[in-house]
């Protein structure tokens, strides 16, 4: 799917567009294009792509590139795929009942899951908040458990 919407593979890439997208929701996707569960993800990010074009903008970002570890160790993407979300260059946050509220892990069941998480995003957003809750009844978000190092 890296060849239908747009791949990011420099750090210089992603500030810009970090900085750039104005009034939008930004929906960063951390991951492999070579990954199944990235390329599931991919497909309901591109199918669900020009239906929140008006309120958002979604790009990939390719992990295995050198430029892009900077970001790998700052949002800690230890699992894939990762997706983190902006707007006005401010990083958005989401209860989505797990300890992490950074990013999103896994990927979405279904194009409207995906739809209603940028919108709640968006709308949250343009009312100043900074971290939204998650609109998805539990049993669709994906589980996971941290494991933390040296602790």
């Amino acid at each position: 799917m890296e060849y239908l919407l747009p791949t990011l593979r420099e750090k210089r890439e992603v500030d810009s567009l970090i900085r750039d997208t104005i009034d939008k929701v930004l929906v960063l996707r951390f991951g492999r294009s070579s990954d199944a569960v990235c390329l599931q993800l991919d497909d309901i990010l591109y199918k669900s792509a020009r239906d929140v074009s008006r309120f958002a903008t979604v790009a990939l970002v390719d992990v295995d590139s050198e430029e892009i570890q900077v970001y790998v160790k700052y949002f800690d993407i230890t699992f894939m795929p990762s997706t983190v979300f902006f707007f006005n260059a401010h990083h958005m946050k989401m209860d989505s009942g797990s300890a992490d509220h950074t990013k999103w892990v896994g990927t979405f069941q279904r194009k409207q899951d995906f739809i209603d998480v940028v919108e709640a995003i968006y709308r949250g957003a343009m009312k100043g908040k900074l971290i939204v809750s998650c609109p998805l009844p539990p049993e669709r978000i994906p589980k996971f458990q941290l494991l933390y190092k040296d602790v």
